[in-house]
């Protein structure tokens, strides 16, 4: 296949990603703006008019600011691979004679900073004009850009031993490399996984134990009830940098724990904060997590396979500026061209998850034997973290990992005790 038939396909299946995906952006704002009017029955008498107008108009003001930054965005990307950028990039590296592990470094960590200055201004904008006219900006500049530091040396200190030891796996282990390097990614998955919630996180935020009293009781309750084994119950001090809440499980093994948003212990009555821990619990107990991550794996493997063909046929490298096949440059690319290849099977995805969400909610119900308290934990958090509860149902069919509210409403009322 010539690189131009290669390159005209990528351009062509970029386009169309791109431009389906704007058509359900502006779907969802015009479906969101006809909805403005009045409120939804399923909640109505439990969301004011006031908050409903405002999470329209934060769906509209954050929709509108997407389409632009995905249209500059892409512009950037297309204008940097039609131009060869990417294989000059890569011969000016090489002009500095660095060993073939340390160039393929270089490459992608150069290739990764210049898409994080590109982004930076995007970001800004959303967290201090966007997030603070909504109320939900609570960071400073100075510690935003600490974020922003702390994220790019910890990125060096994990990740530049792991492109090494991948080159030196694609390197030396034959046909089959690709299976060490899976290996390796594995590993490290794993590792990331148990280091998370005890390393990583601490740099960040502050967490302390849930302070005794009656929530406390109440979730250890639970947690003994439905047989689940935690080693302690963390707030973390997530009113640092936003006013969204949340509550999630992380870590594997002894370093796997419960975490709570201080946002969320404010917004919430304890009997829907203990449902929303039924709900985080209900993953666990139907091993959600460990099939996704599984899933995630055979992705991995599928990758790296397809990484070990691409190594052999010199025209893909062609068509996008490259001299010759490269281990940097096909890890590059392929980061480039999953989502245009791809992009198809992300209903699947989608579709597969709020399967998941599904069965944590009919746990979480059927465990504390109340739907109110579920509905009401629900019903709060759509209304303080202004999500939009009336998408366009082809939007959230593609996008959402998650049920609408409406949906999970219906199918919480629909569970037999």
């Amino acid at each position: 296949m010539e690189p131009k038939i290669i390159l005209s396909l990528y351009v062509l299946l970029f386009l169309l990603q791109f431009l389906w995906e704007r058509i359900l952006d502006i779907l969802n704002l015009r479906y969101s703006e006809r909805q403005k009017h009045s409120i939804p029955n399923f909640i109505e008498g439990m969301v004011t008019p006031d908050d409903y107008r405002k999470s329209i108009e934060y769906t509209q003001t954050k929709g509108k600011f997407n389409i632009f930054s995905s249209v500059v965005s892409s512009i950037f990307l297309l204008l940097l691979i039609l131009s060869g950028c990417l294989g000059f990039i890569d011969t000016l590296v090489g002009s500095f004679k660095l060993d073939t592990y340390t160039h393929g470094v270089v490459f992608i960590l150069f290739i990764i900073l210049l898409f994080r200055i590109f982004s930076l201004p995007f970001s800004l904008y959303s967290q201090f004009t966007i997030e603070e006219k909504f109320g939900f900006n609570k960071m400073t500049p100075g510690l935003f850009f600490m974020d922003l530091l702390k994220s790019l040396i910890i990125s060096l200190i994990l990740f530049v031993p792991l492109l090494y030891l991948l080159f030196f796996f694609m390197d030396k282990t034959g046909s089959l490399w690709w299976l060490y390097a899976f290996g390796i990614f594995t590993l490290f998955q794993f590792f990331m996984n148990l280091i998370y919630p005890t390393v990583i996180v601490p740099l960040f935020n502050k967490l302390s134990p849930l302070e005794p009293g009656t929530l406390r009781d109440k979730i250890y309750t639970l947690a003994e009830k439905l047989r689940f084994k935690t080693k302690d119950i963390f707030v973390i001090d997530g009113s640092k940098r936003s006013g969204h809440s949340n509550a999630y499980f992380t870590g594997i093994g002894k370093t796997k724990r419960i975490v709570l948003y201080d946002t969320l212990i404010d917004s919430l009555e304890e009997e829907s904060l203990v449902a929303v821990l039924a709900h985080e619990i209900g993953h666990e107990k139907k091993h959600h997590h460990k099939k996704t991550i599984v899933l995630a794996l055979a992705g991995s493997l599928v990758g790296f396979f397809i990484i070990s063909l691409l190594l052999q046929f010199p025209p893909f490298f062609k068509a996008f500026g490259f001299d010759e096949p490269s281990y940097h440059a096909v890890l590059i690319l392929l980061m480039f061209c999953s989502g245009p290849f791809t992009f198809f099977l992300t209903p699947v995805l989608s579709i597969l998850s709020r399967k998941y969400e599904y069965e944590a909610d009919r746990f979480a119900v059927t465990s504390t034997k109340n739907t109110g308290d579920m509905k009401d934990a629900l019903i709060s958090l759509h209304k303080n973290n202004l999500s939009n509860l009336t998408p366009h149902p082809l939007y959230s069919f593609y996008h959402y990992s998650h049920p609408t509210l409406a949906e999970r409403i219906k199918a919480i009322d629909g569970v037999k005790m």
